[in-house]
């Protein structure tokens, strides 16, 4: 994709401010401002098209957080597209994470991610970028890697420790970004047809708010050292399914040039007929009388909507294929044209379901005689008898627990990936890359989990106690390989990295996996016949 730099740069401050915002926007030009550089008393100073914001030095990295990249979403502005912020005046300090979207809070988390907790805000002023970059105004064009949060479309925020951006940017001289933006009904309830042309934009809110951080990039990036025209999205979960999706956006072309899909391959999105009736059910369970109450009631009050949606086990907030922000299912039939030019990488954890786990407690330990009961849910339509003995075949030392988490990551993180990597490989264009994270914990019998692979990609071992224990000389063994690899990415645009053996592309007849482990090598169809069985099974209920 070619880069798209937003012309409409706002001059926002006066006197000598203006002054530097142009020069600003010029490497060639110098800045004198007093404070505005690398450290200093103050700290390091930016200048974005808003203001001037002050950051802090962490282990020689500048890091800016909760930087304004739209205005607040509340009242009249719900369900709209975003604004950008209004300008300020002096300096803004940005020390501090922002606000994240409204959402639930509890029931969503696991003690494996406990040291990844952060407590922020709760608002609708929540659309705001974290930066973490080694200069400022350098003119030396760092790639820049932009992050998507998981937690579905639902929940969570972009400031865990999980995403902190110092060594990443320390080791690979690039400029790292997290964001946060509208979740859940704040950002994917589909109210088109409910309210009309005015909400025609409403299911898909969300995506937008992406997009206008990726545009906040554009037109920002390089007074932060970093290059517009190198630009790579990724994401974790729902991240990645954020990222399947906006790859299928035409607005976005030309504001990113890479991609990345962690254990989150989103094929495809909400029907119009599907958004409406969740639309109708939420407008249901708080007693709102149509969109206009929506947006006059305080944002709590759709919080509790969420609650009572959740409880009866509905609100399937996703992006919607409204032919209008998102014209096509992201991934399905086949891979977008709008991102043909953009490479991939896409990849899962060998079990991902020991957290992603639809069997509960027991399924860690199941015996033979428990498993089929345990794993017919999960295979609708198929011959879970044949499929256990033939899987006990090709493992004949694995337990019934292992085989359990090992079907259903196959089944479903990893058929989607993989799934998703031969679309992208048939286009015949840019690289697809593959890999599979076999590298595995030592805590409480997860082996390799989903979200494992983002302390081994953020190079943040020593910030993942939980999931990793307190003793991770491996994880960090693989964290060098990991991390290396998605650097050289970000460079080049293929993840093949000094120290790391050869990653080939992935192709339909080769299938050339890297798997990841202490020791990572490249493997043409691991595991092909497995592959093969879970390719003849009926595939999981289609998410309407």
């Amino acid at each position: 994709m070619s880069s798209g730099v937003d012309a409409d740069r706002r001059l926002i401050l006066g006197g000598a401010a203006a002054l530097a915002i142009g020069a600003a926007a010029s490497p060639a030009l110098a800045i004198s401002l007093p404070g505005l550089g690398g450290g200093g008393g103050d700290g390091p100073q930016a200048i974005t098209t808003h203001g001037q914001v002050a950051g802090e030095l962490e282990d020689g990295i500048n890091v800016f957080r909760g930087i304004p990249y739209g205005a607040p979403t509340g009242g009249a502005a719900r369900f709209m597209p975003p604004e950008p912020p209004k300008p300020w005046g002096g300096s803004k300090d940005c020390r501090k994470f922002g606000d994240q979207s409204p959402q639930l809070t509890g029931g969503g988390g696991v003690a494996a991610w406990a040291s990844w907790a952060r407590n922020v805000g709760t608002s609708e002023d929540c659309l705001s970028v974290n930066v973490w970059t080694p200069g400022l105004r350098d003119g030396k064009k760092r790639p820049v890697m932009v992050w998507m949060h998981g937690g579905g479309f639902s929940r969570f925020n972009g400031s865990s420790p999980a995403y902190d951006g110092v060594r990443l940017a320390r080791k690979g001289d690039v400029v790292v970004v997290t964001l946060n933006h509208r979740l859940n009904a704040f950002g994917y309830l589909y109210l088109a047809e409910i309210g009309g042309p005015e909400f025609a934009d409403s299911g898909n809110v969300g995506q937008l708010d992406l997009i206008a951080a990726l545009k906040w990039v554009q037109a920002n990036i390089a007074e932060f050292g970093g290059d517009p025209a190198r630009v790579t999205i990724f994401g974790e979960s729902g991240g990645g399914a954020k990222v399947s999706t906006l790859m299928a956006m035409p607005a976005v072309r030309g504001l990113f040039h890479r991609a990345i899909i962690q254990s989150g391959p989103g094929l495809t999105g909400v029907s119009p007929e599907s958004a409406t009736k969740t639309a109708q059910a939420f407008i249901k369970a708080i007693g709102a009388g149509g969109p206009g109450d929506l947006q006059r009631a305080p944002f709590s009050r759709l919080v509790d909507g969420l609650e009572k949606l959740a409880k009866e086990g509905g609100g399937n907030f996703r992006p919607v294929v409204d032919g209008r922000n998102l014209p096509r299912d992201p991934f399905t039939p086949d891979a977008p044209a709008t991102s043909a030019d953009v490479p991939v990488i896409v990849g899962y954890n060998a079990t991902e379901t020991t957290i992603l786990n639809p069997g509960g407690a027991a399924a860690f330990d199941l015996d033979w005689s428990s498993l089929k009961p345990a794993l017919a849910p999960t295979l609708p339509g198929a011959d879970v008898d044949k499929v256990i003995a033939d899987f006990r075949r090709l493992r004949p030392t694995a337990t019934a627990s292992d085989l359990f988490f090992h079907i259903t990551t196959l089944h479903g993180m990893g058929a989607g990936s993989w799934t998703l990597a031969e679309r992208k490989a048939a286009q015949g264009q840019a690289g697809a890359y593959f890999y599979r994270v076999e590298f595995q914990t030592t805590v409480d019998r997860l082996r390799s989990p989903h979200a494992l692979e983002i302390p081994l990609v953020f190079d943040t071992v020593d910030k993942s106690a939980s999931l990793l224990g307190p003793v991770a000389a491996d994880a960090q063994v693989v964290a060098d390989q990991m991390s290396a690899a998605w650097l050289a990415f970000a460079r080049t645009g293929s993840p093949n990295a000094t120290g790391l053996a050869s990653w080939p592309r992935y192709d339909p007849r080769a299938r050339s996996t890297m798997i990841f482990n202490v020791v990572s090598r490249a493997v043409n169809d691991p595991y092909a016949e497995e592959r093969q069985i879970i390719a003849s099974l009926p595939p999981p209920p289609p998410r309407a």
